[in-house]
């Protein structure tokens, strides 16, 4: 029986928006880059992007089923988490590691989302989460990269690889290394600015993180540029710190996660890990029940409890 009671903090506002509706929206903000990806790394991009959809919906479906719940896998959560978690992906991992990506799959929607309850009670970003696993599972083949328009492998990122010249175009438009949806910053931005104006986003944790990498970066010495355009922070700021279920709730609190964030991703890049976007999210998404207690406004005339 579906429970018919919602209680909720007013105000109460009627909205047409559903579950299945944003999670189309970030679909369609996602399929430039997603499409760019293919361009850029070819058939493993595509693979990738395949399993890994295809596995997130088979394990919300095995999920539903075996913590007898309702089946959600039509409203496209397990299909944006799977397309999320697949963009964050090396090309490499395409061929004889792809059950990798199946691992990250299973962590992600099974263990994340399903074992806490399914949508809206996981308390961190699945694909983050996945990612982070497969990072620490297979370090080696979760950072061996292709370069673009090759079967090339190429040392390291960008990010890896300070030293190295870049030019704004390359760094604007992905034409390098990378996970397969990372590199393409402007689409990512397009994608970005089309769910702002849908209102499925504010701008203000893609704004703070953006924006506090950028000035952090300057002010230790790093070109604000290439540390904004590489190592995941377009697609993390945009796509994955915007989640609903694991940012704070408040304008106040979500400014104070998306800076939280950028200031954990200089600090991480600036020792001997730079995959620092991941970590600072994941980290931040622990933090977010206690940033809604302090930024969240009390009602008139509340007062403590007494102790």
């Amino acid at each position: 029986m579906t429970n018919k009671l919602i209680v909720s903090s007013s105000p109460h506002i009627h909205a047409p928006d559903t579950t299945r509706g944003i999670m189309f929206d970030v679909i369609t903000a996602l399929f430039p880059a997603s499409a760019f990806s293919i361009v850029l790394f070819g058939w493993r991009a595509a693979l990738l992007i395949a399993v890994c959809i295809a596995s997130s919906v088979l394990f919300e479906y095995l999920g539903c089923k075996v913590f007898k719940t309702e089946v959600t896998i039509k409203n496209l959560s397990a299909v944006v988490t799977g397309l999320l978690l697949a963009l964050n992906l090396p090309p490499s991992l395409a061929g004889k590691n792809i059950w990798m990506a199946v691992v990250g799959s299973f962590v992600a929607i099974f263990i994340v989302k399903q074992m806490f309850g399914g949508l809206g009670h996981n308390f961190v970003n699945p694909a983050i989460a996945a990612r982070i696993v497969l990072l620490v599972s297979f370090p080696a083949q979760m950072t061996t990269y292709y370069a673009p328009f090759t079967n090339a492998v190429t040392e390291a990122t960008p990010l890896a690889n300070i030293n190295a010249s870049y030019g704004a175009k390359e760094l604007l438009f992905g034409t390098h290394g990378g996970s397969i949806g990372e590199t393409s910053v402007i689409l990512l931005l397009i994608g970005g600015l089309y769910l702002i104006i849908r209102g499925v986003i504010k701008p203000i944790i893609p704004v703070t993180f953006i924006g506090g990498v950028a000035l952090l970066s300057l002010i230790i010495g790093q070109d604000p540029l290439f540390a904004i355009c590489t190592g995941g922070v377009m697609l993390g700021a945009i796509f994955m710190a915007t989640d609903y279920v694991t940012s704070p709730a408040t304008t106040l609190g979500k400014a104070i996660f998306g800076f939280g964030c950028a200031l954990l991703t200089v600090i991480i890049r600036s020792g001997p890990a730079v995959e620092g976007v991941s970590f600072a999210i994941l980290f931040m998404n622990l933090l977010v029940p206690h940033i809604d207690s302090i930024t969240v406004r009390k009602p008139f005339g509340w007062e403590a409890p007494e102790k």
